[in-house]
């Protein structure tokens, strides 16, 4: 490690604290909806504006890991960094009034909604060239999927980072989403 550069160092901060750190978050607001009954307030409406949300972090992550930094990738992170805001926005907007939002909550938001733009910040200086084109429009020949020849990180940081989310992002939200759409259909029953 004595001799990794910055450019190296950058690349282990986004992979083994950064995209980590942005599951562990996600994983506390878990724990805040069901300490506050999401499925008996906001409930399966919420529950699927969450999933909704995973998909459009997932989505750039993915991309990013699997094929070459260029002005169309950096594109797509960017779209989907501004469709997240959007979506958490109108999510907070719509939820406030049928729930509390614990201060738990709030902070793990703002984890939520920041670690996005650090990440952005991140992926720009590892690859200034990118930015640069894309933000000068000189979009000659960078708008193509290039599969890499091995994913960011080496073969076996997909596995585990797929693992990981899996255990702490995937199964507890889509424990949320059948918690809040069993009560959906017990309500419905009873009336």
């Amino acid at each position: 490690m004595a001799d990794a550069t910055t450019h190296d160092l950058v690349l282990l901060l986004i992979l083994y604290v950064i995209l980590p750190l942005w599951g562990v978050t996600g994983f506390i607001d878990w724990v805040c909806h069901r300490a506050t009954n999401i499925e008996h307030t906001s409930g399966l409406k919420e529950a699927l504006i969450h999933v909704l949300m995973g998909v459009q972090v997932a989505i750039p992550i993915a991309v990013g890991i699997l094929f070459e930094m260029n002005v169309l990738v950096f594109l797509m992170c960017l779209a989907a960094l501004v469709a997240h805001e959007v979506v958490a926005h109108f999510d907070v907007k719509t939820t406030m009034h049928l729930r509390e939002i614990s201060i738990w909550e709030v902070h793990a938001h703002n984890y939520l909604s920041t670690i996005p733009f650090y990440l952005i910040a991140l992926i720009g200086v590892r690859n200034p060239d990118t930015v640069i084109k894309t933000f000068t429009f000189d979009w000659g020949g960078e708008m193509a999927l290039l599969l890499r020849s091995e994913p960011v990180g080496g073969s076996a940081y997909l596995p585990w980072y797929v693992g990981f989310m899996g255990v702490i992002c995937l199964l507890p939200y889509t424990e949320e989403v059948f918690r809040c759409w069993g009560v959906k259909l017990r309500e419905k029953g009873s009336q």
